[in-house]
């Protein structure tokens, strides 16, 4: 008898629905959905507060980033 094999080979994942569509067709699609939330009244405002934590957020992070990708490159 032959031997079998059980062991499964990686499936690749399809790429289907949103994600295999081009970017802007993604934009376009996505700012239709940002300005019907903002008619609806259920769209998030940003504080002026808020939107500094964020931007404080983001650089830090950044930051950590670019750190991380000198260590790496830095090394002999």
């Amino acid at each position: 008898m032959a031997e079998t094999n059980n062991r499964k080979e990686p499936q690749k994942k399809s790429i289907r629905g949103f994600a295999a569509m081009d970017q802007e067709k993604q934009r376009e699609i996505a700012r239709k959905g940002g300005r019907a939330a903002h008619e609806q009244g259920v769209a998030h405002e940003w504080s002026s507060q808020e939107a500094r934590e964020a931007g404080k957020k983001g650089g830090q992070a950044r930051g950590r980033q670019t750190q991380s990708n000198r260590d790496e490159t830095s090394q002999p």
